[in-house]
């Protein structure tokens, strides 16, 4: 079955406001941040839901394209950021979906957990990015420290939420999300805890450069 024809549970996401989700606010001081460590100056937020990262990097002075398949997710970030360019398209299109090219760094937030097929994600970033641009990648962190105190607490059901619809269909940790990015011809560069004490992160971002 071909991936087109699969409906994925980001593109079903329903967005009510313009508020930025929990994660923002551990996730986007640390995007930032990366983006004015590589010179960043065009960024694309590839899956940029309600335009909350997008907001933060354009007020940052960072020129920003967003694009995401739901519908309600690119009506509030037009509203909400105006001055940024949003397209209503996700990693199973076509990259020229997204007009712009050459883009000095693509950020993805809380999205490759969402994906049946999540070689898309970098594939796409990397017909974006200029040679040598720089991907960003953030998801739940998963490792065996966190991972043995969930076991303990028995607290697998509530941390997996298997009964979220449209939720998470995939659960990576620093090797596999870095397996990934390189097989789609990304050299990892960073990796980066964030929120709550180190070991049992609540995100984890992982950081490569396009090869070519």
């Amino acid at each position: 079955m071909q991936a087109e024809n699969i409906v994925s549970s980001d593109s079903d996401y329903k967005f009510n406001n313009t508020n930025a989700s929990h994660t923002n606010a551990y996730l986007s001081p640390v995007i930032v941040s990366l983006c004015k460590k590589y010179k960043a100056t065009k960024v694309l937020d590839l899956g940029c839901g309600n335009g909350a990262l997008a907001g933060d990097l354009a007020a940052a002075g960072f020129t920003v394209v967003g694009c995401d398949p739901s519908e309600s997710g690119i009506h509030y970030a037009r509203q909400a950021v105006p001055q940024a360019s949003f397209y209503l398209a996700g990693v199973y299109d076509e990259p020229r979906a997204v007009a712009e090219t050459d883009f000095d760094l693509v950020v993805s937030t809380e999205v490759v957990e969402h994906l049946f097929y999540p070689r898309h994600l970098p594939r796409f970033a990397a017909a974006k990015l200029k040679p040598g641009g720089i991907l960003v990648l953030s998801t739940p962190y998963h490792g065996y420290g966190k991972n043995l105190v969930l076991s303990l607490l028995n607290k697998w059901d509530s941390h997996h939420t298997a009964l979220w619809d449209g939720g998470h269909v995939k659960f990576w940790s620093c090797k596999t999300l870095t397996q990934l990015i390189e097989g789609e011809g990304f050299r990892f560069e960073k990796f980066i805890g964030c929120g709550r004490v180190p070991y049992l992160w609540k995100s984890m971002v992982v950081v490569g450069r396009k090869i070519s």
